[in-house]
């Protein structure tokens, strides 16, 4: 088993999501987690940091704040590094959100369909440590 430096922020309004994403999280050696049920909570946590999040892992539709939104707030602030969308919406839908994150400019590294496989969140963020760890 890996074991990865990097700091995840994990917002996941359904506790047992939440808690499921977590447990699989570190059963791959990511251990630095940070978990939130809404984005209010998950920037007032990104905000007491000293240094951005690598990861932003969030739920496209909480109750406060549509995920897409919340990257767009947390990457404008210079809290988060890339960010990965978790959602149940359709690929169109999803297809819509990639578009908007383009648009925007925003650092997506990925969206992921609901219910989550273990096989392309790993890929994901094994993706992301490749990138920050090159030569």
């Amino acid at each position: 088993m890996f074991s990865y430096n990097f700091r995840i922020m994990l917002v996941e309004d359904h506790p047992f999501q939440l808690k499921a994403t977590q447990y699989l999280l570190e059963s791959y050696g990511f251990t630095h987690i940070t978990t939130a049920d809404s984005a209010d909570t998950a920037l007032k946590a990104m905000n007491r940091e000293h240094k951005p999040f690598e990861i932003l892992l969030c739920d496209q539709c909480l109750p406060d704040l549509p995920g897409l939104d919340l990257i767009a707030i947390a990457n404008h602030q210079g809290l988060i590094q890339q960010a990965i969308i978790l959602s149940s919406l359709d690929t169109i839908e999803l297809d819509r959100l990639k578009k908007q994150a383009r648009e925007q400019h925003l650092p997506l590294l990925g969206l992921l369909p609901k219910p989550l496989t273990q096989a392309e969140l790993i890929y994901l963020l094994t993706l992301h440590y490749a990138n920050i760890n090159l030569p």
